[in-house]
């Protein structure tokens, strides 16, 4: 199944890469993830259920137009909480509950420039073929998450089906800025795609941003990663 289009940003305001990343997807009833939404926002549902994903991953090469890519700066751990939505519109995209990240200046400048739940937190990235995810929020504390995955082989074209398609190809955030709902443009190529088995996973980031624990088995996406522009947030 072809992946939907990315939109070309053609002003962006971010750089950056995705790396070493791992979707693992619950699903949740409708009612506890709209609870969490503001006004405008529903959630979008496949199967009838609302999703939630946990994304652990690596940012690389983070940098504004016109700056060169700084080493420490630039490069961190990141673990994302996130959801799908519909606005009023009927346009579709991501809104996050959480963002955890590994570099101080960067959690500033997500809430301060988005306005998104950003939090700085103790992470590391760890492994090969076995990725070992760590992250311990320091403020405020209590929240943590200790991922362990197994990669496994490429997906096939004809494993690349519809839900894998709608929780991995998102092209638009959603966010709140100054008290309204805003969105904000994101383009990077498909993912390559791999199998991915849970070894072991221990979290408390669903419940600190107000969901219950999740429950049946989780479902597993890994990726190298990709490029991505982000352009500037609109009304």
């Amino acid at each position: 199944m072809r992946a939907p289009p990315s939109p070309h940003v053609t002003r962006p305001v971010m750089y950056h890469r995705w790396s070493r990343l791992t979707f693992i997807h619950w699903r949740y009833p409708v009612a506890d993830v709209r609870a969490l939404l503001p006004a405008g926002l529903t959630p979008e549902t496949f199967d009838g259920t609302a999703w939630v994903g946990l994304t652990p991953f690596l940012m690389e090469g983070v940098r504004v137009p016109g700056v060169p890519a700084l080493p420490w700066l630039s490069t961190f751990p990141e673990t994302n909480l996130r959801t799908y939505v519909r606005d009023a519109r009927g346009r579709t995209g991501l809104w996050f509950l959480s963002l955890d990240v590994g570099r101080l200046p960067a959690a500033i400048g997500g809430r301060a420039g988005y306005g998104l739940p950003y939090f700085w937190s103790d992470m590391s990235v760890d492994g090969g073929s076995r990725v070992r995810y760590r992250c311990r929020r320091h403020w405020p504390g209590g929240p943590r998450c200790d991922v362990e995955v197994e990669l496994g082989g490429t997906l096939t074209e004809d494993e690349r089906d519809e839900l894998a398609h709608f929780l991995t190809a998102r092209f638009r955030l959603f966010t709140r800025v100054a008290g309204r709902t805003v969105w904000a443009p994101v383009e990077h190529p498909p993912w390559p795609l791999r199998h991915a088995s849970l070894i072991s996973l221990e979290q408390d980031l669903t419940r600190a941003a107000g969901l219950p624990d999740p429950q049946g088995p989780a479902l597993l996406h890994a990726s190298p990663g990709v490029p991505v522009r982000v352009g500037m947030w609109r009304p």
